[in-house]
């Protein structure tokens, strides 16, 4: 039977978290709640597809509240595990917290948007070069640019900084960001993902995620699990526009530094490349279905 949280421990538990939920997200959960015999499933579905839920619910079952001796990374198995009312409680928590003007959340379109199709595509690839663990490319992909909506509440002028740090031909997208706020979305991320009692292998990859030349345009790097993640996840931000959903660039100039080296570690080609495009397409996922 889960354990259920006071509300005490889901306010402690909910200090710092800032990135506000998508509000057709928290519409369709509100009306989920509302129903006769409410489906966990759904709910658990819904909750994946945001940053922010995803990230409270996980950092509340990760916490020494329920004291479990592995850390859980799946997000329907973290709502079995709290239960339908404390689940309620963070939901509404959260949105009493998240009261947004129309035009931030115009500006958070594009990293909601980017962060759930990005997570997919993760997931797809993962399976199609066998990769264990799904769940982690997933959570990678949803997570990956978690800093982002802190550095856009911080600074007024994020958006701008973020779309010239992707036009730089020479610098990495973290040094732009840099020299102009003396911090990065990255480095912001990893600290956020720490705070949600994230997996250590999840945070550290969201750290280096534009460190990537580091890993595959030298030898100096051995296979691992990271690498891995990192390149499923490069791949997976390529084929769904990032530079230009993000960026508003049209060339992707990350890519153009490691994609045949990310290709080649994870066995793949430019007709495979091609080959996700095409089907994600068809899902409505990628640059091509992008509304700017």
């Amino acid at each position: 039977m889960p354990q259920q949280l006071s509300e005490e421990q889901i306010l402690h538990i909910m200090q710092g978290i800032k990135i506000p939920p998508q509000p057709q997200i928290l519409v369709d959960l509100q009306m989920e709640q509302f129903m006769p015999d409410p489906d966990l499933g759904r709910i658990s579905k819904l909750i994946s597809q945001d940053v922010g839920l995803a990230g409270t619910v996980l950092k509340v079952v990760n916490s020494p509240f329920y004291g479990l001796k592995n850390r859980i990374t799946s997000v329907a198995q973290a709502v079995s595990l709290i239960g339908l009312n404390s689940v309620v409680n963070i939901i509404n928590g959260l949105s009493i917290k998240s009261q947004m003007s129309d035009e931030t959340i115009v500006n958070m379109n594009r990293f909601w948007d980017t962060a759930n199709d990005i997570s997919q595509v993760a997931t797809a690839i993962a399976k199609q070069v066998g990769y264990p663990n799904p769940d982690m490319a997933y959570l990678l992909g949803l997570f990956h640019n978690c800093g982002i909506p802190l550095l856009m509440a911080r600074f007024d002028n994020y958006l701008q900084v973020m779309e010239a740090s992707y036009a730089h031909p020479e610098l990495r997208v973290v040094d732009v960001e840099n020299q102009q706020l003396n911090t990065n979305h990255a480095v912001i991320g990893y600290y956020t993902a720490k705070s949600w009692n994230l997996p250590k292998l999840l945070c550290d990859v969201i750290a280096e995620h534009h460190s990537a030349s580091r890993y595959f345009a030298t030898d100096n790097y051995k296979d691992s699990e990271g690498k891995t993640l990192l390149a499923i996840l490069k791949l997976a931000e390529h084929v769904c526009g990032n530079y230009r959903i993000l960026g508003r660039q049209t060339d992707d100039l990350e890519w153009q530094n490691i994609g045949s080296e990310v290709l080649t570690y994870l066995g793949l080609g430019e007709y495979d490349i091609e080959q996700m495009e095409a089907n994600f397409e068809e899902l409505g996922i990628g640059y091509r279905n992008y509304k700017y």
